[in-house]
């Protein structure tokens, strides 16, 4: 039987961009109980312990997203998620940070400049000319409204993009939410700029390419929603509107599909040298020599005109199920 209290300690971020020259950490010992939320224990510290300890709070019901922090790593909305269920994952110590350390104005309040920046260029909303006077709505079937899936349900927290490592390394990459804006409105059937967002998420380093598929986004997301799957279906809609470029990204992609048609299953050395070329395979050799002794490659795999490779039984039923499923020509 689980107890109704538990002794906690929280380590919490303390830091203020006006008068700290460095941040610090401060340990703040509480009784929590079962029913209390990480935002009931941020809440404590301040009235309790100490009143300049500053955060973010507002509707206390999951739907503001003001309240977004990290607890031992993990993207946390405060207001949702028990302060006890991290005890049982964590322990009875608990680290209290901000969504991101290096914005951070005091304590848990971080700039979020760069989230509403990313998200402003992605136009999140219907961008159309409307009559002034309309006289009548204009309405969407269900088979329309269903395309959004989940996108609607995003609360601009900002946990997905803060949790994203790409972000934390590449200042351009416009981040998780703001591609699961760009798909939400690009497959609205009232919006008239979906070819210009594609184009934008289309680019190098700022756009869905860039993306590692690391699944931190989903798993970050106190709202369930998937953004990985938004910025795949964001890629399927890059070449089915032949806005996708011919680069090493898009490449990458065509090559699993390459070598699934071929034999049935992902040929690592193919990959390769279809998506970087054979110059670009020399930058490549120790890792091949180690898959070579490894046995995750052929010493033929990639080589014109040697048809070697090693395929999977019933191929061909691979085969047609590609042929199935493909929506668009690469």
């Amino acid at each position: 039987m689980k107890p109704d209290s538990v002794k906690v300690t929280l380590k919490t971020f303390r830091f203020n961009a006006e008068t700290d020259y460095l941040p610090y950490y401060k340990h703040y010992e509480m009784k929590v109980g079962k029913d209390e939320l990480i935002l009931d224990l941020l809440n404590r510290i301040k009235w309790e312990h100490d009143g300049s300890f500053s955060y973010r709070r507002s509707c206390r019901h999951g739907i503001c997203g003001a309240c977004g922090i990290k607890v031992n790593g993990r993207a946390t909305l405060a207001c949702k998620q028990n302060a006890l269920e991290l005890v049982e994952l964590f322990g009875n110590e608990l680290l209290i940070e901000p969504q991101s350390k290096k914005r951070v104005v005091k304590d848990m309040i971080i700039d979020k400049k760069d989230f509403w920046d990313k998200h402003a260029k992605v136009k999140p909303y219907v961008a159309t000319d409307i009559d002034p006077h309309p006289e009548h709505e204009t309405k969407q079937s269900i088979e329309e409204f269903n395309k959004f899936l989940d996108s609607d349900l995003c609360i601009q927290c900002g946990n997905c993009h803060y949790a994203c490592p790409v972000v934390e390394v590449n200042e351009n990459y416009l981040g998780p939410a703001a591609f699961n804006a760009a798909y939400r409105f690009t497959v609205d059937t009232r919006d008239e700029v979906g070819e210009e967002r594609l184009k934008l998420t289309a680019q190098m380093e700022s756009g869905v390419w860039d993306c590692v598929k690391c699944f931190e986004c989903a798993e970050a997301c106190p709202k369930e929603i998937n953004p990985i799957e938004k910025i795949t279906k964001l890629h399927n809609l890059q070449f089915e509107q032949g806005v996708a470029e011919r680069n090493i990204a898009t490449r990458h992609a065509e090559g699993f599909l390459r070598g699934m048609k071929k034999y049935g299953y992902l040929d690592e050395a193919d990959i390769v040298s279809y998506s970087e070329g054979y110059l670009g395979m020399y930058k490549h050799l120790k890792t091949a020599a180690k898959m070579l002794r490894a046995g995750k490659i052929h010493w033929h795999s990639g080589i014109p005109f040697i048809n070697s490779v090693p395929k999977i039984k019933n191929l061909n039923e691979v085969q047609k199920l590609i042929k199935i499923s493909q929506t668009n020509k690469l």
